[in-house]
């Protein structure tokens, strides 16, 4: 992937989670209209399964509900099904698929109350 992290940095929100001094976690966030998209989720793979990507993505629809946003949105690989399988136990569905790079992206979204 080419992403240009320098400017991410500047125009989109992070939130980390640390883990004694480590980084255990991070969230990647942008609004666009009445949505916050969820630009990239990653917990540290010995870290997985703790729960740490729930709050993350907990963080991101409270975050969405403090800017007065009406729904959180993210896409992903189709072929990262436990991705697919966290994301719709946490309410999300399935809004499309399209090809892209290659692939297939599952495009994925929450309305919030």
């Amino acid at each position: 992937m080419k992403v240009d992290y320098r400017n991410a940095i500047l125009v989109h929100d992070f939130a980390l989670i640390k883990h004694e001094g480590n980084l255990a976690g991070l969230i990647e966030t942008t609004p666009e209209a009445d949505t916050l998209l969820i630009v990239s989720v990653a917990v540290e793979p010995t870290r997985q399964g703790q729960g740490l990507g729930r709050r993350l993505m907990s963080y991101a629809e409270d975050l969405a509900r403090s800017r007065g946003l009406k729904r959180t949105r993210l896409y992903t690989n189709k072929l990262f099904d436990k991705n697919i399988k966290l994301y719709a136990s946490l309410g999300y569905q399935v809004d499309r698929e399209e090809a892209l790079n290659g692939g297939v992206a599952v495009h994925m979204s929450k309305p919030l109350p």
